[in-house]
């Protein structure tokens, strides 16, 4: 059986500090928390939380802050990003992230985010009822050398079609609003509930 998990505030406590993430080597290219975004890109920013990369405490935690809330909202301003949650649902599927500035564009499947696609049941998994929450390549980095594997391939043998809790970082990754529910509702090609976002993932637990 994969190594998905461990308890989350003691890998926080272990692991937080212990490994140099704010550059990665990609194929070679120095990758930095802003990845490839020109300074003046709002990219540039968001990438810095895209790409972060210390583990919540105890206190970073709303608990109040629930799925449903997440999929039906629209407003970027209603939730913190500096603000991590836990969310319990339904893993629809799971996929390989798109090339992106935060990973300075890099094709190379290992250096890109994985999609997990989170709704509330197995009864209802349109695209207006999925959350992405994401893992990210420093987060993967870290959960490696704890010899726990976070890459996609086996993100979704384990995960795909079981019920699962995951935590990390809130974001709201306005990128997306014209292929959100919430943001474009009469959209023809939407392929998520909001731009609400976990990313990066931090904690994964299958619950079935």
């Amino acid at each position: 059986m994969h190594k998905l998990l461990v308890p989350f505030f003691l890998l926080s406590i272990c692991i937080s500090n212990s490994y140099g993430q704010q550059t990665i080597s990609i194929n070679g290219i120095d990758c930095d928390m802003h990845g490839s975004a020109h300074p003046e890109r709002p990219e540039y920013k968001l990438n810095e939380y895209k790409n972060r990369y210390n583990f919540p405490r105890k206190n970073d935690y709303d608990n109040e802050i629930k799925l449903h809330q997440l999929l039906s909202s629209g407003d970027e301003d209603q939730f913190p990003i500096e603000k991590a949650i836990i969310l319990t649902g339904y893993v629809f599927d799971v996929k390989m992230g798109g090339v992106e500035t935060c990973n300075c564009k890099t094709k190379d499947e290992a250096y890109r985010d994985t999609h997990i696609e989170l709704t509330p049941d197995d009864r209802h998994t349109g695209p207006e009822n999925r959350l992405i929450v994401e893992v990210t390549p420093r987060i993967r980095a870290i959960m490696a050398a704890k010899g726990i594997d976070w890459s996609t391939e086996t993100l979704k043998s384990t995960l795909k079609g079981h019920k699962v809790k995951v935590s990390g970082w809130l974001f709201y990754d306005a990128e997306h609003k014209s292929q959100s529910f919430a943001t474009y509702p009469e959209g023809q090609k939407n392929w998520r509930a909001s731009c609400w976002e976990i990313h990066p993932v931090t904690y994964i637990k299958v619950l079935d």
